[in-house]
C-alpha cells in the first residue's frame, strides 16, 4: 500500500465516523397537541434580574414548553407550579425536542425525564435535567 492510498483510507475512514457519530445529535422541533410545545426562536426581552421567557399562561399545565435558545425548558405539573430544567439530555448532550404525557422527551436515544423534578422516567439517562432558576411574578416566568 502507497502513502497516498493509506491517506485516503485514514480520511475516508475518519470522515465516515465524524458523520455517523454527528448523526444522532441533530436538533428536532415537534409542536404536537399532546401539550407538547417549543418555545419561541427569537430572543425574549431582558426583565429585571433575569430574561423573560414567558406569560403563566403559556405553558400548559402537565406538560411544558422548550425554550432552544435558552437550553431550557419550563413545565407546569400543576396548576400554578412551575419548574425549570436544562433542555440538554444528560445521556449524549442532545436536546430535548418535546414534552409529552407527563415527561420531557429526548430524540436521540429515547430517554424521558419526569416533568415534575427532572429524574429520569426512561433510559438511557442515569442523570436527571439539571434545575434552572426561575421566577415567577404575576403571570410573567424569568429565567434568573
Amino acid at each position: 500500500m502507497t502513502d497516498g492510498s493509506t491517506r485516503r483510507t485514514v480520511l475516508a475512514t475518519g470522515a465516515a465516523a465524524l458523520a455517523v457519530g454527528c448523526a444522532g445529535c441533530s436538533n428536532y422541533s415537534s409542536n404536537s397537541s399532546s401539550g407538547s410545545t417549543t418555545g419561541p426562536t427569537s430572543e425574549s426581552p431582558t426583565a429585571a434580574g433575569g430574561q423573560a421567557l414567558a406569560k403563566t399562561s403559556e405553558i400548559p399545565e402537565g406538560g411544558g414548553t422548550i425554550f432552544k435558545e435558552q437550553k431550557v425548558v419550563v413545565t407546569q405539573p400543576k396548576s400554578g407550579e412551575f419548574k425549570a430544567f436544562s433542555a440538554i439530555c444528560t445521556h449524549m448532550g442532545c436536546t430535548v425536542n418535546q414534552v409529552a404525557d407527563g415527561t420531557i422527551d429526548c430524540p436521540c436515544h429515547g430517554s424521558k425525564y419526569h416533568i415534575a423534578d427532572g429524574s429520569v422516567a426512561h433510559g438511557p439517562a442515569t442523570k436527571p435535567l439539571p434545575p434552572k432558576s426561575i421566577s415567577v411574578s404575576g403571570n410573567s416566568i424569568t429565567l434568573t
